[in-house]
């Protein structure tokens, strides 16, 4: 189970990454900021419903 706490951290760096790419591309005014701040979004759901299947995968060893 180390390898789920490993990509539930990835994700949160994926979302600081498109974080940062929708802020460049909407102060450049290029299109596709949005999509980048959708799949930021995405990327911050996915890390809170890992870690809350993983607590609960973990829950269900121990007892």
């Amino acid at each position: 189970m180390k390898y789920s706490k490993i990509f539930q951290y990835a994700y949160l760096v994926f979302a600081a990454l498109f974080l940062y790419d929708g802020i460049s591309k909407l102060s450049d005014g290029t299109h596709g900021a949005y999509v980048s701040f959708g799949l930021a979004a995405l990327a911050v759901f996915m890390y809170f419903f890992r870690r809350k299947f993983r607590k609960k995968y973990d829950n269900k060893d121990n007892s």
